[in-house]
Order: structure tokens, then C-alpha cells, then sequence
């Protein structure tokens, strides 16, 4: 089938090359021009995927309508930014029959909404489903074993999904939880900026493994109370994309962590990364949304201090592991008292 990609960054380019491999009729749209003009005629990203060749027969433009007219299934990979932006872009072009797939990870800070509520806000006409999982795009432009999950509220269009990214190495899931899906992406992207503070910090292995299991609590806490199930935060989009990400060589969060917890700002850790290093766009949001809906999550409370506040990468880490006492679960009871 016909497919356009919107965004020609490291993932967008990674599924450009599994979606073409499975045979299928690929246009990847950019706004930036020198940008397609470096993959038309080198038919590789030189900066963002560099060694992972595209097919002769996919086409690249910065042309929207030529893009998306007649796809039958448009891939949103832009960054969480510039989702709005984007769908407000599309929309003119797209039609009723059209598929949507957000693979981008956030939430839209000034609302609060998942991204994909941001494309159903814009384009309302539209199915749209989302992808999500343990998948740096490092490995999948290399055909190495991944498995995601692919949500959408009706079964036909997860499965639809399911069919269209499933090869012999990426293996796909369905699942009908949308929310949770999207909350457990965009918010393990905040833990990976704590995890690759402590790194920075000089913790062990010790840390890092506290992160990722306090972590995941966090995100479980809030996503179950905005109606996400809690089997997908023990799942792919959730505790999958944490560990992942957290622990990861490819990943740009944990790597803006880690410049982070050596004494660089924010913004000097994204200018070093040089890539959208989403969490920092999350953290905001992710807060704001435990404050909505009156969940404890200390861990974000953190990051957004050292993010945006000044606040000292020890001093943080000091106040987390003296916070006031309390048990790892709620919902257990003594046998006796």
C-alpha cells in the first residue's frame, strides 16, 4: 500500500526502511529541504542514521499534498512539538478512508492532551492509531529483533497496523489501550533524564535499577488514574521502553541525563545531543498532569527542578532518598497488626 511518513529524522528514516522492506510504497516528507535533498541523493541520513541505506524506490519531498493525498496510511514521526503544527498542515489533504499512526512520543504541554487526542483534534475525520515500544531506531534501520505494540480503539485498525509493520524481525502487538500506550512512551522518556542524571552522577548500577522500578510506579500511578490499564505499564510501552531507554547507548534522554548530572544545563545537554531529546518537552507536562489529577510522582517532581529550577543534580537525588518513610505498595495488608 501507499504510505507517507511525515518526519525525516533517525525513526522516521528506520521505519522508512522496515515499511519499504515489507514491500510497501513509501514518500517521506520533510520541511527541510537540504535535508531531502541529502537522502535523494545519498539515499541515507548522513547525520541521523548514518550507514542504514534506503531503497531506490522510495521518494522523498517537502511537498505536504504529495505526500499524504493518496496514502493510505500516514506515519507521524515529527517530534511531540511540532504534532499540532503538522496535523494542522495535513488536514486539508487528508481523507475520511485515511489511517493516521502516531509513533512520536509526548504529551502536548499547553493542553495535556496525548498526541494522538492532538491529531484527532485537528483532523477529526480520521482513524488514529499509535505505535509505541523498546525500539531505538539504531537497531531497527539495521533489521535487528524489536517487538512494539500497536494500539487503536477499533480492533480492525490495530490490526490493520499490526499487518502492515510485522516482518521476520519486528514483531507487533495489538492492544486496545490507547492512553496507556501513549502515557507509558511519553513518560518513560522523563525517568531516562533521571536515570542519566545518576549515571552523570557518578551511581551504580544499584541507582539505576531503584529508577527504573520507582519509575514505572510513577507512571503506572498516574496513567491507571487517567484510565490506562495497568497490564500496559508491565508491558512493551511501559516497563519495555523504560529499560530500554534508561539503559540504552542509542538513547538521546539517558545522554542528556547523563550531560545533565556532569554540571550542563538543559540546554547545552540538547545543543551536545543535537538531536530532540523529548523527555525535556515531557517533563513540564508530565507534572502538571500529577498535579491535575493529585498523584504522587517525586521522581518527575525532580527533573523538572534540575531541568528548569537550578536545583543541583545531588541535591535531588539527596532529597528522593530522604523522603519521609513510607511502603513500597498500598494495596498489600499486614496479616496482623
Amino acid at each position: 500500500m501507499k504510505i507517507a511518513v511525515m518526519g525525516a529524522g533517525s525513526w522516521g528514516i528506520a521505519l522508512t526502511v522496515l515499511l519499504s522492506g515489507n514491500g510497501h510504497d513509501l514518500t517521506v516528507w520533510s520541511i527541510d529541504k537540504d535535508e531531502i535533498d541529502m537522502l535523494t541523493n545519498h539515499r541515507e541520513h548522513l547525520t541521523k542514521l548514518p550507514g542504514v541505506k534506503i531503497n531506490e524506490n522510495v521518494k522523498f519531498t517537502t511537498d505536504v499534498q504529495e505526500a499524504v493525498e493518496d496514502a493510505k496510511i500516514i506515519v507521524m514521526v515529527v517530534p511531540s512539538p511540532f504534532i499540532r503544527s503538522t496535523a494542522k498542515t495535513i488536514a486539508p489533504f487528508v481523507k475520511d478512508d485515511q489511517i493516521i499512526v502516531n509513533v512520536s512520543k509526548g504529551v502536548e504541554e499547553a493542553s495535556l492532551l496525548t498526541l494522538s487526542d492532538v491529531i484527532s483534534e485537528e483532523i477529526p475525520n480520521v482513524k488514529v492509531g499509535v505505535l509505541s515500544g523498546p525500539s531505538h531506531a539504531e537497531e531497527v534501520g539495521k533489521c535487528m529483533p524489536t517487538t512494539v505494540v500497536a494500539g487503536a480503539h477499533s480492533k480492525d485498525v490495530a490490526i490493520l497496523i499490526q499487518d502492515t509493520f510485522m516482518s521476520e524481525f519486528f514483531r507487533v502487538y495489538t492492544s486496545p489501550d490507547v492512553i496507556g500506550i501513549e502515557l507509558g512512551a511519553a513518560l518513560k522518556n522523563v525517568i531516562a533524564l533521571a536515570a542519566g542524571i545518576a549515571d552523570g552522577l557518578g551511581c551504580g548500577d544499584n541507582a539505576k535499577a531503584a529508577l527504573i522500578t520507582r519509575g514505572i510506579a510513577e507512571i503506572t500511578r498516574l496513567g491507571t488514574v487517567m484510565g490506562g490499564k495497568k497490564e500496559s505499564f508491565s508491558g512493551l510501552s511501559g516497563i519495555g521502553d523504560l529499560i530500554v531507554t534508561c539503559e540504552s547507548k542509542h538513547s538521546r534522554n539517558r545522554k542528556a541525563g547523563y550531560l545533565i548530572g556532569q554540571g550542563k544545563t538543559y540546554k547545552e545537554a540538547m545543543d551536545e545531543v543535537n538531536m530532540v531529546v523529548e523527555g525535556v518537552y515531557s517533563a513540564k507536562a508530565a507534572l502538571k498532569l500529577a498535579k491535575k489529577y493529585n498523584v504522587e510522582m517525586p521522581i518527575v517532581e525532580m527533573v523538572n527542578k534540575v531541568l528548569f529550577e537550578d536545583f543541583s543534580a545531588k541535591e535531588a537525588m539527596y532529597i528522593l532518598l530522604t523522603r519521609m518513610k513510607t511502603s513500597e505498595s498500598h494495596d498489600f495488608s499486614w496479616d496482623n497488626n
